[in-house]
């Protein structure tokens, strides 16, 4: 074959993750072609009709062009690749010590691959039949650097993702690390850095917070979170469009990863409730949310710079609360009704730990002897101002409760 016929090769893949492996064999050929053009050269240089050179300079510089594109590097870099290998093979050739190789360079042509080896004075020094032995010897050299070289620009590439949502597929696990493919990489989620409520598959796919580019033992790895509380922010501003043009903030976050996340919002546009717009008609947009987030439980309210409203809607859904607060020592007192108090607490004391996290105030709840008189039932608050995914499953069942009773008492009637 020649260079055109895999290059053909090539553009028939639609850059699909499944075609990957038969994109990479399709890249070395190309590299192995190139190769054998230079030895095609070693053997005759001077004996090649005009015809000839115009197709092999054809050739070299697409099979250049389409290794640069594949693997998405400059063509300098593939070019600088083959003088190194070159200039490696001649010292091996040579029996020359490293130290006595400096002052040497290589002349290459990029349009027909033809290339020279020249002392520090600029002599041609290129033994004879040498394309044929460095061919072999500076195969694996370019490969390796060709692979340094798309490395490099792949990291570059997710250096300009940082602090993003991107989405990716579990691929392999090593011990509890989570290999995930996210592209043209594949990316790595520590232990720490997964969600203790999710149990994950080969081949799910989820998406993932782009952390860092790390150094490791392996060399740079890009990291990828699925608790980092950013991971909520960023998928909220994918579902909401107030949030992603600014009209709504997210201006306070507190998560504990697969169980509950309290946010805080609110509007820098007149005539938009921050509220509403990140729960969406019929809750579709932070539903969209919770979905991606394995069903983590999440609570919207609306940012206010009282202490004392901002710590009562924190605590929602408990109600009836009387709330002290000491702006030196930043401790607030809640006294919050016997009914009221375990909802106030949370299971494990989760709702007033991430209320805690929240307000960004210490917060102490005790029981009230008298529990005050119960307020009219209400699907949601009347203002709007907080809304949390348990409301949509009370009114499930408080529809279901009054169904049931309507037919019990038709049935008593007949």
């Amino acid at each position: 074959g020649n260079a055109g016929f895999y290059i053909k090769l090539l553009r028939r893949q639609k850059f699909k993750s499944s075609s990957a492996p038969r994109k990479k064999t399709i890249v070395l050929n190309l590299i192995y072609y190139l190769l054998d053009l230079w030895k095609r050269w070693a053997k005759s240089p001077t004996v090649i009709v005009m015809a000839r050179q115009q197709t092999v300079r054809t050739e070299f510089a697409a099979a250049i062009s389409q290794i640069c594109s594949e693997r998405g590097i400059k063509p300098e870099v593939v070019l600088d690749s083959i003088k190194q290998a070159i200039l490696a093979a001649f010292r091996k050739d040579a029996s020359l010590p490293e130290e006595e190789l400096e002052g040497y360079s290589v002349n290459l042509n990029s349009d027909t691959g033809e290339a020279r080896v020249l002392n520090p004075k600029n002599e041609d020094v290129t033994p004879p039949g040498f394309g044929r032995i460095a061919a072999q010897t500076a195969k694996q050299v370019i490969l390796q650097r060709v692979r340094e070289a798309e490395k490099d620009a792949i990291l570059t590439e997710y250096r300009g993702k940082l602090n993003t949502v991107i989405n990716g597929m579990v691929l392999r696990f090593e011990g509890k690390t989570a290999i995930v493919d996210i592209g043209r990489a594949q990316a790595v989620m520590p232990p720490e850095e997964q969600s203790t409520e999710e149990f994950y598959r080969l081949n799910q796919r989820i998406a993932v917070y782009v952390l860092e580019i790390r150094d490791t033992p392996r060399g740079e790895r890009v990291i990828v979170s699925r608790r980092a509380p950013e991971l909520v922010k960023e998928l909220f501003a994918r579902e909401v469009p107030e949030v992603k043009n600014g009209s709504v903030e997210i201006v306070r976050l507190a998560r504990e990863a697969g169980r509950r996340t309290k946010i805080a919002v609110k509007s820098h546009e007149e005539g938009v409730d921050p509220v509403g717009a990140c729960v969406g008609q019929k809750g579709v947009r932070v539903q969209a949310v919770i979905n991606q987030l394995g069903g983590e439980k999440i609570d919207i309210i609306e940012y206010t710079d009282n202490p004392v409203e901002f710590i009562r809607a924190a605590l929602s859904p408990a109600a009836g609360l009387v709330i002290k607060v000491d702006e030196k020592t930043k401790v607030a007192t809640v006294e919050a009704p016997q009914d009221q108090q375990s909802i106030a607490i949370g299971a494990g004391g989760q709702n007033v730990r991430l209320a805690t996290k929240l307000t960004g105030w210490e917060i102490n709840i005790l029981g009230s002897k008298k529990s005050p008189k119960p307020a009219p039932a209400a699907d949601l608050p009347a203002d709007n101002s907080t809304a949390t995914t348990d409301d949509t499953a009370k009114k499930v069942r408080k529809t279901r409760k009054t169904k049931k009773t309507g037919k019990s008492d038709n049935q008593k009637q007949t």
